[in-house]
């Protein structure tokens, strides 16, 4: 990559459709952990005006309400104003349960049981794929600053909303952040873009003038933001019909907004509504913490971790390190790569055990990106002074 360019990142907010389905995916997930641990789970949700779809897998032992878990998921993200008002709104959803159980064929080669054809009697990956991790030093969060930067625009419209309480703001929201990249560190940031629904009574003016003043100079870094950076907020000039009475949304359609924003690359799989034994999901958690451990080791000043999985396979089909040059000491990706596997177990079963991902916390992982939140084991740098040891 040139070393002068503009990079934007964009983020989606709780009431965006596609993100109202992963919130209602991961918090049947939680339903399902809090009872029973050993719940197997891949729970999609298709939302539309006012319809809610569950469609998937699921094996568990526990016992709850499905509607009530879908609609105080609704209620959380914040669709509950007048009923004239909203097309989509929590008491009055219609709700289509198209769950099954898994695949006997899929459990035989997750269980860690021996089985006719299968290698092994180990827990094997929940199917096969490649997944990324990756870290940088660009932010305190050890994540790109572009979507961190859209990240935090959003969290504070949620505030504003939710917290502050201002009446004209509806759930439905989006951000976009362009910063420019000078010699390969950030300059400024170029542009911004603030999307957000609201009432029909708001003028545009104060609608702008709220996003830059309240939110945009608030969150972002004074420093950054120059005489020449553009805000463009509401650019259509009108955004009263949102959410899913504008648009439909679908389980895992923002896995670029829920990872790294463009900046480093995605394996195949999304996240929300999947248990770890999907390495779609655990793995790629699993990866982001060992490069951020890289990184906070002081090893390299990037990293970029891939993995690859064979279904009902126990053990990696690869393993890829790249600092892109920016390795530390004189040391090589290939001895990062090494030390990295004696400081942790990729075995899909080990992933599970040392991240502790049996529990019901994956509502708490579904907005505003799934790393960078420092509540989240897959964000711990503990292992930063065992992985200076094993170079």
């Amino acid at each position: 990559m040139d070393k002068n360019f503009i990079f934007s990142s964009e983020s989606v907010g709780e009431g965006h459709p596609d993100k109202v389905s992963d919130y209602i995916s991961d918090s049947v997930l939680d339903a399902c952990f809090a009872q029973d641990p050993s719940s197997r789970v891949a729970c999609e949700t298709l939302v539309k005006s006012n319809c809610v779809f569950l469609g998937g897998e699921i094996t568990t032992k526990a016992k709850f309400d499905y509607e009530d878990i879908v609609r105080q998921a609704i209620r959380d993200i914040g669709y509950i104003n007048k009923k004239d008002d909203e097309v989509f709104h929590a008491d009055d959803v219609f709700i289509t349960n198209c769950l099954t159980k898994q695949s006997s064929d899929i459990a035989q080669g997750v269980d860690a049981a021996a089985a006719d054809g299968k290698d092994t009697a180990e827990q094997g990956a929940g199917d096969q794929g490649i997944m990324f991790g990756y870290a940088c030093d660009q932010t305190p969060e050890l994540m790109p600053a572009p979507i961190m930067f859209a990240h935090r625009l959003l969290r504070e419209m949620a505030h504003q909303r939710k917290e502050v309480g201002v009446e004209w703001l509806r759930p439905d929201v989006k951000s976009q952040v362009a910063v420019e990249f000078v010699n390969g560190k950030i300059k400024d940031i170029k542009n911004v873009v603030i999307s957000t629904q609201h009432t029909e009574d708001i003028k545009h003016s104060e609608i702008k003038e709220f996003c830059i003043e309240e939110v945009i100079k608030k969150v972002l870094p004074a420093e950054l933001l120059t005489d020449s950076t553009e805000f463009l907020i509401n650019p259509t000039g009108k955004f009263v019909i949102g959410g899913p009475q504008g648009d439909a949304g679908l389980t895992g359609r923002k896995i670029i907004v829920d990872t790294y924003g463009g900046w480093a690359r995605h394996g195949g799989g999304a996240f929300s509504g999947k248990d770890p034994s999907k390495v779609d999901r655990s793995a790629a958690y699993f990866c982001r913490w060992v490069a951020k451990n890289i990184v906070a080791a002081g090893l390299a000043s990037e990293v970029e971790l891939q993995v690859a999985y064979a279904i009902g396979y126990p053990y990696p089909t690869s393993i890829h390190v790249d600092t892109f040059g920016s390795a530390k000491n004189g040391l090589t990706d290939q001895q990062i790569a090494e030390a990295a596997q004696k400081v942790f177990s990729f075995k899909p079963a080990d992933i599970i055990t040392q991240l502790d991902l049996l529990r019901p916390i994956y509502r708490e992982s579904t907005h505003y990106g799934h790393f960078a939140k420092e509540n989240m084991p897959w964000e711990s740098t503990a292992k930063a002074e065992e992985l200076k040891a094993a170079v």
